[in-house]
């Protein structure tokens, strides 16, 4: 029972963010025959680690905040909850992040400065997302941050370790499951923004709305799909990798949901939902990348 309460709190259904750029680094990599098993292995390990360490401190803070007091529509957070103590959950996303660092020092050898680079800036902005006097979460830039790192730091990070060199062209189609994740944390905050609002917790959804968050999450999800498309006219390689467009067929229902007036709890289910979307579009992109 415990294991399941500490599995629950690092909230599996939100690692496609974590999962998605790395499928796609690594797929980039192995097409342009610099795969290397290793790095990609520990680059899934370290980004995993991250992102739970940033949910468990994520759980922490609010709780400390008051920010997941009251009546809550999402999964039951573990501080708020009383089913771990503040002090265990602190320690948890510590233990999480030095797990991280360990990964990444093998990374940090391979790749360089520029790894080290991204490996501290991951772990510092992933605590100050809810940490901090500042935290990015309660101010309405938690989107940005996560366009920009489960984006094209996370899959050109994952492809600069195998490759020990960098193009355009994995940075540019780091966007898509940036976006991605972005439609992710949108159906978070769209869930809990009125708990937010009681808490001052200024997320994009509660400074513009419900109507503005909605079609957030439909144009996060519809530029994903843009961006491969964009990639193939003006580099004219790679023609198969349009076969993640269809991903916006698996999409359709979780859009359907977002715009449900009322849909409160049913966007838990969304979550997951747009979760897995990350990880299929990631999927179909580097299976139509390979095949040339």
């Amino acid at each position: 029972m415990h294991n399941k309460i500490w599995l629950e709190a690092a909230r599996p259904k939100t690692l496609g963010a974590s999962i998605a750029p790395v499928i796609t680094g690594t797929a980039m990599a192995y097409a342009h025959s610099a795969f290397h098993w290793l790095s990609a292995i520990l680059a899934l390990a370290g980004a995993v680690l991250i992102q739970v360490g940033t949910n468990y401190a994520n759980d922490y803070f609010d709780y400390s905040r008051g920010a997941d007091a009251g009546e809550r529509l999402g999964p039951v957070r573990a501080t708020q909850a009383g089913l771990v103590t503040p002090q265990a959950m602190r320690l948890a996303f510590t233990l999480s992040f030095i797990a991280a660092s360990i990964a990444g020092l093998y990374l940090i050898y391979r790749g360089g400065i520029p790894i080290l680079v991204i490996g501290i800036l991951s772990i510092v902005f992933g605590f100050i997302y809810t940490g901090g006097p500042y935290p990015l979460g309660y101010y309405g830039f938690g989107d940005i941050f996560v366009l920009i790192f489960f984006g094209p730091v996370a899959v050109g990070g994952t492809y600069f370790v195998q490759a020990l060199q960098i193009n355009w062209s994995v940075v540019f189609i780091g966007f898509a499951p940036g976006l991605l994740s972005v439609a992710i944390l949108t159906v978070n905050n769209l869930r809990d923004r009125e708990t937010d609002k009681k808490a001052g917790k200024k997320t994009i959804a509660v400074r513009f709305g419900k109507r503005y968050t909605q079609y957030q999450y439909l144009l996060s999800v519809l530029l994903a799909c843009i961006i491969p498309l964009i990639l193939f006219a003006v580099t004219e390689k790679h023609p198969f990798s349009l076969i993640s467009c269809f991903a916006l067929l698996y999409a359709i229902k979780p859009i359907k949901t977002v715009f449900k007036e009322g849909a409160g709890a049913e966007l838990n289910k969304t979550l997951a939902e747009t979760g897995l979307l990350n990880i299929l579009f990631a999927l179909l992109f580097s299976i139509g990348w390979l095949y040339e």
